[in-house]
């Protein structure tokens, strides 16, 4: 518990202390936000803020797991260092998106196909590795199995392991690309998707440490425990993540000091996405963040009925906050709002997690 406790702090002192350095640096070199013009007029004010504020993120997220582990004298293990693996690898990804924008002064970035390269490069990487490093139990990291509140009976490898292995890359593949998209896409209001973020990997701290309590590796372990490899590993990363998403909100508060950019949406669904699957609760999620489910989905029906009606719009504008804007909502209003949506959907998914682990407990006790 001390790990996980040192790990938040550290991550969220130094996001916090970090992130207006940081900010003097990109304001001396004129590293802006560039905004798309097709967007809310009231956006435009915002054009020139600094960007990149996702490497700050990243940094204190590092700094923090590794300084929990370390004060600790623990070593980090196989499922962490994966997901710190795929944060970092996609965060690069959208570090280089972030910085064509500003050095060629135009709201677009690296290509559709050298961006897709890219994660595809790091997301295939971390599902082949994800099935290797067993424990001593022969546990891995992830498995070919689809999970929900824990692995179901669903498993990817019906055809054997080597379609097994495919699949789960496949699989992996859609749902780190899917966060990536669904934060990216949140990320559009000041404080929006760090504040939603904070939620999510606040309440995986809380699901990360009940599942280590649980956990089938404890020889007094009962029959509803938790075969998860490293419990106790992710909680100390999700805590991370949640303190250097706090420390960062600070500052990316409306209004905005900074924006984190691909750089911080994309390593952040990569988190999201590493830490469901190395924790076997990948449908789970859904539910967790749910704002973020129900933000892409706001994008999806807009394009989709817009095609299909001939030109026809559901929402004034997608994604859904921009919709709300345009109806006259504060942008602090919408925010908070949100925020509260992202807290109800986090207890609604804490809740069914316990209660199905309630639910298996044997008669009587």
């Amino acid at each position: 518990m001390r790990a996980v406790i040192f790990s938040g702090g550290i991550s969220l002192v130094i996001a916090l202390l970090g992130t207006p350095l940081f900010i003097r640096f990109l304001i001396k070199h004129h590293y802006g936000q560039f905004v798309r013009h097709d967007g809310p007029a009231s956006h435009l004010v915002k054009r020139g803020t600094p960007t990149m504020g996702g490497v700050v993120i990243i940094f204190a997220l590092v700094m923090g797991w590794l300084g929990g582990n370390l004060l600790t004298g623990r070593t980090p293990y196989a499922s962490s260092m994966l997901v710190v693996f795929l944060i970092v690898g996609l965060g690069l990804v959208g570090f280089l998106d972030d910085f064509i924008k500003i050095r060629r002064e135009r709201s677009l970035g690296l290509r559709a196909r050298y961006k897709i390269l890219g994660q595809a490069v790091v997301g295939i990487s971390f599902g082949v590795m994800a099935l290797q490093f067993p424990n001593d139990g022969g546990v891995t990291p992830a498995s070919t199995a689809v999970s929900f509140l824990r692995d179901t009976a669903v498993d990817l490898a019906f055809w054997g392991p080597a379609v097994g292995i495919i699949l789960f890359i496949v699989w992996s593949n859609f749902l780190i690309t899917a966060w990536s998209n669904a934060v990216n896409l949140t990320d559009g209001l000041d404080g929006l998707a760090t504040g939603a973020s904070l939620i999510f990997f606040g309440a995986y701290t809380l699901i990360t440490i009940w599942q280590y309590n649980q956990w089938c590796g404890f020889a007094s372990a009962s029959s509803q425990c938790y075969e998860v490899r490293d419990p106790r590993d992710l909680a100390i990363l999700a805590a991370a993540i949640a303190g250097a998403c706090f420390g960062f909100l600070w500052w990316n508060a409306s209004p905005a000091k900074i924006f984190m950019g691909d750089t911080g949406s994309l390593a952040l669904g990569g988190a999201i996405a590493g830490l469901t699957i190395m924790s076997r609760t990948e449908l789970l999620g859904v539910i967790i963040g749910g704002l973020f489910v129900i933000i892409v989905a706001s994008s999806v029906i807009q394009i989709g009925w817009f095609k299909i009606s001939g030109g026809k719009r559901v929402f004034k504008m997608a994604p859904l906050h921009h919709h709300f804007e345009l109806l006259g909502w504060g942008e602090v209003t919408i925010v908070i709002r949100f925020w509260i949506v992202a807290a109800l959907c986090a207890a609604a998914g804490g809740a069914l997690f316990y209660a199905e682990w309630i639910a298996t407990l044997p008669s009587g006790q």
